[in-house]
C-alpha cells in the first residue's frame, strides 16, 4: 500500500500555520494602515519599544525581523525621515549603530496598540483557553528558536523576546 504524502500531518501543520499567519497578517495590516504604519514599520517599532533602552543594534534588529541587513537600513532610513526613530552611535563599536525609537514613534505605536490588541484578542488569545495559549506560546518559541536562532539577540530575556 502506498502512503499518500499529501495527507501527511506535517503538510497539514505547515498549511494551517501558513493560513493562520496569512489571515492574521492581512487583518493586522489594515489596522496598522489606519495609523500610517506598514506591517514592517509596526514590527520595527514594536521590537524597539520592547528592547532595553528602546534600542537595538541595526544587525540585531535585522536578526529579529523579517528583514535583511540592507532591508533594515532602508526601513530605518525611511522611518528616521518621518521622525519615528533615530540612529545612535554604538559606544563600544564604531562600525555599529543603534536604531532608537523616538517619542513620536512611541506615540504612534501607542495610538495603534489598542486596535492591535483588540485584533489579537479577537483572533488569537480570546479563542484559546489559558492552557492552550501557554502551549501555543511554548510551541512557537521552540519553532522560532530552531528556525531563527538570532531572533532574541540584543535582548535581556531570551525566553520571551521577539514576541
Amino acid at each position: 500500500m502506498t502512503t499518500n504524502l499529501f495527507d501527511d500531518p506535517r503538510i497539514t501543520a505547515i498549511g494551517l500555520f501558513s493560513e493562520a499567519y496569512s489571515g492574521l497578517t492581512n487583518r493586522f495590516a489594515g489596522q496598522f494602515e489606519e495609523h500610517g504604519l506598514s506591517t514592517v514599520e509596526h514590527e520595527v517599532l514594536m521590537r524597539l519599544a520592547r528592547s532595553p533602552g528602546h534600542q537595538l543594534r541595526m544587525t540585531d534588529l535585522a536578526a529579529q525581523t523579517s528583514l535583511s541587513t540592507s532591508g533594515v537600513t532602508r526601513v530605518v532610513d525611511r522611518m528616521e525621515r518621518t521622525g519615528l526613530l533615530c540612529r545612535s552611535a554604538c559606544p563600544t563599536d564604531r562600525r555599529s549603530s543603534f536604531a532608537v525609537i523616538t517619542e513620536a514613534g512611541l506615540e504612534r505605536l501607542n495610538e495603534a496598540l489598542p486596535g492591535h490588541l483588540a485584533l489579537i484578542e479577537e483572533f488569537i488569545t480570546g479563542l484559546l483557553s489559558p492552557e492552550q495559549l501557554d502551549g501555543l506560546l511554548g510551541a512557537l518559541r521552540v519553532i522560532r528558536d530552531a528556525a531563527n536562532p538570532g531572533a532574541t539577540v540584543g535582548t535581556t530575556d531570551t525566553s520571551k523576546s521577539g514576541e
